[in-house]
């Protein structure tokens, strides 16, 4: 193949996986719409694939404010800038890095999660077994999943928001001296509640991104157990990969005007 064809056929298969991950889009939302949900199956989901991501999200969430508040604190205060060092962390925490790490974090684990299940299924003929049904596989398999992380998502995002700034506070107490009360008046006049809202925001797309690419990739697995973990390693990536794009393009909308 040379090099024109190569090129070809690789945007030939970006267009091909756009196209089917629009398409799942699509069919999810009107089954959304439609109130066609299978509401046990979306607290089973929500259970395992947000609740059970808290401890690892929180652990994250900690040591970033920690270390944000290190890096800080100490400076700060040789400057005479203390009072601004819980500002620091509560608005990197807000607006960045509390929606993006946690999307992160959440995409390696229930990401993969949902495309080795899903996968699973389609090399066993599970899938197959339910469209010779009539069980459209978006509404059985996809719907569940997207609607308990576009739920959990934003409320883990809450909590790693939380214990980001609690993090911060104690090590600035311990290797800057900056009181709790300070720090946390500091972070109150920082930050406002639409900055909180406005993550949360990207948090919704984070988990659709999530819950629409892992079961993309599960869907469209082939040939055995190696396919399996070849889907799981591409849910992975490419949700990292589209988080980050969508990051920088939601900061652009929602704060590009506003600064």
């Amino acid at each position: 193949m040379n090099p024109l064809e190569r090129v070809g056929a690789r945007t030939n298969a970006f267009f091909e996986y756009a196209g089917g991950l629009t398409q799942l889009l699509g069919s999810s939302i009107g089954f959304l719409f439609r109130a066609r949900i299978r509401i046990g199956e979306a607290i089973s989901q929500a259970y395992l694939l947000g609740y059970q991501s808290l401890p690892i999200t929180l652990l994250t969430s900690l040591f970033t404010g920690m270390v944000i508040a290190l890096e800080s604190a100490v400076n700060a205060v040789q400057y005479g800038l203390g009072n601004i060092v819980g500002g620091a962390v509560a608005y990197t925490s807000a607006r960045e890095l509390g929606p993006m790490l946690t999307g992160i974090v959440v995409a390696g684990r229930a990401g993969s999660a949902i495309a080795a299940e899903i996968g699973s299924m389609v090399v066993t003929d599970q899938v197959e077994a339910l469209r010779s049904m009539g069980i459209e596989p978006a509404r059985y398999l996809v719907v569940p999943r997207l609607l308990a992380l576009v739920v959990m998502l934003p409320l883990l995002t809450i909590f790693a928001d939380v214990i980001s700034i609690i993090g911060g506070a104690w090590v600035a107490k311990i290797f800057a001296h900056i009181g709790y009360s300070d720090f946390m008046q500091s972070a109150r006049t920082t930050i406002s509640m639409g900055d909180v809202e406005k993550g949360l925001i990207k948090t919704v797309v984070f988990a659709a991104i999530i819950a629409l690419v892992g079961s993309f990739q599960g869907l469209r697995t082939r040939g055995g157990a190696a396919g399996v973990g070849k889907s799981t390693t591409g849910a992975v990536v490419v949700s990292m990969m589209l988080i980050f794009i969508s990051n920088f393009a939601l900061s652009v909308l929602l704060y590009g005007s506003s600064g």
